[in-house]
């Protein structure tokens, strides 16, 4: 059945979470359009609504509001999908729908109404990710001037003089 990646963003904290929804928690979201609210209690946020903002299909392709259909390559000079263009350049993209079905992969959310429970405690693995990785980047310490000190200089290579072929020579005097 379905799968979806929610990305959930909370607009007080500007942090974003995900979870990853199966089969009975994934079919509420099957029908709603961009812009529809969901409650948490359908996949397992008791308290919390939520506004869907957008997502992806498959292959990447973003969701837009106002398309109909599963996809579309439309016209346009700006929004969802678009990279900043020059002034009234105009670009043909090709875009989801506003309705999420089957296909689609990742579903954004924005909390519009927040349960008892922080979502730092829903999700513990976020914050301990984050610590780790401050944790992995040591930071590089100066050397000191005693290890400068010890390093020795490299040594220079000498070039060689060339030999030069005496064959050469003697054969260019005898055509002469």
């Amino acid at each position: 059945m379905a799968n979806f990646k929610l990305t959930i963003g909370d607009p007080k904290t500007g942090k974003c979470y995900q979870k990853e929804v199966k089969d009975a928690e994934a079919a509420p979201f099957i029908g709603l359009n961009i812009g529809e609210s969901i409650k948490g209690e359908a996949f397992g946020m008791g308290g919390y609504e939520f506004q869907i903002t957008g997502g992806s299909d498959y292959c990447g392709f973003p969701m837009r509001k106002g398309i109909l259909g599963i996809r579309k390559k439309i016209s346009s000079y700006g929004g969802v999908g678009f990279r900043r263009m020059k002034k009234g350049e105009k670009k043909r993209k090709t875009v989801c729908g506003h309705k999420i079905h089957e296909k689609i992969v990742q579903i954004n959310l924005k909390i519009t109404k927040e349960g008892a429970k922080k979502l730092a405690e829903l999700f513990p693995e976020a914050e301990k990710k984050a610590e780790e990785k401050a944790k992995e980047k040591p930071k590089k310490a100066p050397k000191k001037e005693e290890e400068k000190k010890e390093e020795k200089p490299v040594e220079e290579k000498k070039e060689q003089p060339k030999k030069e072929e005496p064959k050469k020579e003697a054969s260019k005097e005898e055509k002469k």
